[in-house]
């Protein structure tokens, strides 16, 4: 059985994987710290000197194996297994050795890109076309028990709801090498200990795993890759833009409030558009309606209401009558009284209406009592996605998603102002203050072909582009020279056509729920054209072409 030896002794550790027990290699081990000691003792030389140790211990190992073959000529046949053992030992550390980059001697120190991620000061992991990721599960309490844990093959019989599942670099949720282990003297986080992170892989080489053009642009993985899972309605919510996101962790920061505090509305300084597609039928709302027709939904449903309750909403019609009517109207709606609240929230359960809006604000009141975000389906847009189907959403637009499963990709910040539907902190005036309060209906995009099985999503986006490519069989090169996260939905397919091997074998195979990083492809043609083979759907996430 397979073990890992971890070798920590004269500078960067590493691990190499050996057939050896256990025991073994504890006594191997042991052996060489005490040749280190003598060299040490008999030398003089300090820990400052550890690559002269390493040599002088080297030569005097040589020295006892060359005396040790000698005497082996003589020996018995479990002598001889004994020495082509430890013969066959040096040969895997000196591979090990070929991978480790060991460290510049020449006391110049070299600086790594400042990608958000600890870099590990050695990893045991080979440069490959493709790392299998696992990827961190959020347990929102909005979230499906059945669509991510059915996709991954998981267990979930005790019915935990799993809302979303993050691929990428973003420190709230940061994915891992699956297999690959880094040993560190502190376990680098936010990667879990032993485990060797995503982030940690790309910046101890930013230009090889991004393409030198994303290193420029970017310094890091710009996108964040979501699975997205909604048994019941997210916060009504928007995020900011560059300047107001970078101003407000800036402002957040000079009060002394930490990043993961729940009163926190700035995560990051980043700016989160994004791009939801919807894997099974999914229903959103985004965006304002026009001022004249929130006003006729507001009068049409309240038109049975009791008197107090009309009286008590009159302020959200004068708004909408005034000068920036959408702004005035959610001020108004924010600062509507609590029995105002209490009677709307009682009238939406208690009434039955024919239109579709009203369903939802009756569902929204029962969940969400008293919340002022229950008639937001009369002020926003409702959007019925079919699989396959996309809404693009930039900074400052208005929305919630309601009900579905889905593929979220986005800028990599998880800056959320909310206005409603949500036991999370709510910021009113910081909400107002990024809003874009011009009506807009998102467009529903579809993809555009792009040949060979591969279509793409539109959007004006820099930081991320999606695509989707799909196969009944056959073999299809991967058309991405940027970065990449992918990640199966439906079948299975075949890297560079081959089956199941060990990383480094050159083929692997990727089934339903799993997903991969792709380093960029730039200047790596001598490794060979990367080709998917078999019958599968395969979301991907990576960069525009222009920015590839």
């Amino acid at each position: 059985m397979p073990n890992d030896i971890y070798l920590d002794i004269l500078g960067p550790p590493f691990s190499i994987t050996v057939d050896e027990d256990s025991a073994y290699l504890d006594r191997l081990l042991a052996n060489y710290r005490n040749a280190v000691d003598d060299v040490r003792k008999s030398t003089g030389l300090k820990d400052k000197d550890a690559l002269k140790i390493a040599v002088l211990t080297g030569f005097s190992l040589c020295d006892e194996l060359e005396k040790l073959k000698i005497v082996m000529e003589k020996g018995d046949e479990e002598e001889q297994k004994t020495l082509q053992r430890t013969l066959g030992l040096f040969s895997r550390l000196d591979e090990a050795m070929e991978k480790l980059k060991l460290p510049d001697m020449s006391g110049k120190e070299e600086i790594p890109a400042k990608t958000g991620a600890p870099v590990p000061q050695s990893a045991a992991v080979p440069s490959l076309p493709l790392y299998k990721l696992q990827n961190t599960v959020k347990h929102y309490e909005w979230g499906s028990p059945m669509h991510i844990p059915a996709l991954l093959g998981a267990d979930n019989s005790q019915g935990t709801p799993w809302a979303e599942l993050w691929m990428g670099v973003h420190p709230a949720g940061p994915s891992r090498i699956a297999g690959g282990k880094a040993f560190t003297n502190k376990p680098s986080t936010p990667s879990q200990a032993g485990e060797l992170g995503l982030g940690d892989l790309i910046a101890a080489d930013p230009e090889r795993c991004l393409g030198r053009s994303a290193a420029k642009n970017f310094g890091g993985l710009p996108f964040l890759f979501k699975l997205l899972a909604a048994a019941k309605p997210l916060s009504i919510q928007a995020h900011p833009n560059r300047e107001q996101a970078r101003e407000g962790w800036r402002r957040e920061n000079e009060r002394g409030i930490p990043p993961e505090a729940p009163n926190r509305n700035y995560r990051d300084e980043r700016h989160k558009p994004e791009i939801l597609c919807a894997l099974n039928p999914f229903t959103a709302m985004c965006g304002f309606r026009p001022p004249g027709e929130i006003g006729f939904l507001l009068a049409k449903c309240f038109e049975g209401g009791s008197p107090s309750l009309r009286e008590g909403i009159k302020p959200l019609e004068k708004a909408l009558a005034g000068e920036n009517p959408l702004k005035a109207f959610l001020e108004a709606l924010f600062r509507l009284s609590p029995e105002t609240l209490g009677e709307l929230t009682a009238y939406a359960r208690e009434t039955i209406l024919p239109d579709g809006e009203w369903d939802l604000v009756g569902r929204f009141a029962a969940l969400y009592p008293g919340d002022p975000g229950i008639i937001a389906p009369l002020y926003l847009n409702i959007l019925q996605l079919m699989p396959g189907e996309a809404v693009y959403l930039p900074a400052g637009v208005l929305h919630a998603y309601v009900h579905g499963f889905a593929v979220e990709l986005m800028a990599n910040s998880d800056n959320v102002l909310r206005g409603g539907l949500s036991s999370k902190h709510l910021d009113p005036g910081e909400l107002l203050s990024v809003l874009d309060f011009k009506p807009c209906r998102p467009m529903i995009l579809n993809p555009r072909p792009a040949g060979n099985g591969l279509s793409r999503y539109e959007t004006p986006c820099r930081e991320f582009s999606l695509q989707v490519m799909r196969s009944r069989g056959g073999t299809a090169l991967f058309p991405e020279k940027g970065p990449s996260i992918v990640i199966v939905t439906e079948g299975r397919l075949r890297v560079n056509g081959g089956e199941e091997k060990k990383p480094g074998g050159g083929n692997w195979t990727l089934a339903r729920g799993e997903s991969a990083f792709i380093p960029a492809r730039e200047g790596q043609d001598e490794a060979g054209p990367l080709a998917f083979s078999g019958a599968y759907t395969l979301y991907i996430a990576s960069l525009p072409p222009e920015l590839s």
